[in-house]
């Protein structure tokens, strides 16, 4: 029951952020980049539900299009640690033992040896505060992350029967590794995927807040936030919708992983039904 509900919430959560972001590329309450004085800083009401911020905008459609650029930016930092580790991790358990897996892992020490969000900060101010830099930035860290998972899956499958009867009938590493260790793991990599959907719409709003991000007159859930800091005793409502949406977001992710982890792996799924081996 608590795992039904645990998955009914990340949907949720998650299907509201989704539905937030794709919603502000037609339609918003406002526009984001109007700026009105003499509406700055009016509390929540029937007008404005989330109030508005000091230059006068409407907070409720900032949340909107921030949703839209916290989500693509770490969605698309998210497929280039697939794209580029998942293949790295095949590589690396087919040549397990052998100098190429020796050095796709050496190399993925050297990158974890490192602070992630430090490590992108420094990247983001090199190369100019953007989303494309941030994307750059935080995808480079999710790619030994996918290596790591891809091949800590993918070595216990090279020793099973069927595997050894792949090779027997003449297939390659390559192709066992796309036409049998590919599917057998991934479940592994949806579940890691959501948590690193996570993490990055994290590092994204961490970016922002420090400037390093999307830039204005983008909106920002972290440069929200940043902006806010001064003005949370005047008016706390500008910094607890764009906190909030952060919070519900990866907490909707985070539920929504732990209940596809739940789901896919075999061995919980024999617990919960008390057929597992004590």
């Amino acid at each position: 029951m608590t795992r039904r509900l645990g998955l009914i919430l990340g949907l949720a959560l998650t299907a509201l952020a989704l539905g937030a972001a794709l919603l502000s590329w037609v339609w918003t309450p406002y526009g984001v980049t109007g700026i009105s004085i003499a509406d700055k800083l009016k509390p929540p009401s029937a007008a404005h539900p989330f109030g508005t911020d000091h230059f006068g905008r409407d907070i409720l459609s900032m949340v909107m299009v921030g949703a839209r650029t916290s989500l693509a930016v770490a969605l698309v930092a998210v497929g280039i640690g697939v794209l580029v580790g998942v293949p790295l991790g095949l590589i690396a358990a087919a040549r397990r033992g052998g100098w190429l897996d020796e050095a796709i892992m050496r190399g993925n020490d050297l990158i974890f040896a490192f602070p992630s969000l430090v490590i992108a900060i420094l990247i983001t101010a090199a190369l100019g505060p953007s989303a494309v830099n941030a994307i750059l930035a935080i995808g480079i860290f999710n790619i030994p992350v996918f290596a790591r998972v891809t091949r800590a899956g993918a070595m216990p499958l090279w020793t099973l029967d069927y595997i050894r009867a792949a090779q027997v009938a003449g297939k390659g590493r390559a192709r066992i590794s796309l036409e049998h260790i590919l599917p057998n793991i991934a479940n592994l990599l949806i579940v890691q995927g959501t948590i690193q959907f996570s993490l990055g719409i994290l590092a994204e709003a961490g970016l922002s807040y420090v400037g390093l991000g999307a830039q204005p007159p983008t909106p920002s859930w972290g440069r929200m936030l940043a902006e806010a800091q001064t003005l949370v005793t005047v008016a706390p409502h500008v910094a607890i919708a764009p906190g909030l949406a952060i919070v519900g977001t990866v907490l909707g992710l985070n539920l929504l992983g732990d209940a596809l982890r739940d789901a896919l792996d075999p061995r919980l799924r024999l617990r919960s039904t008390g057929l597992g081996v004590a």
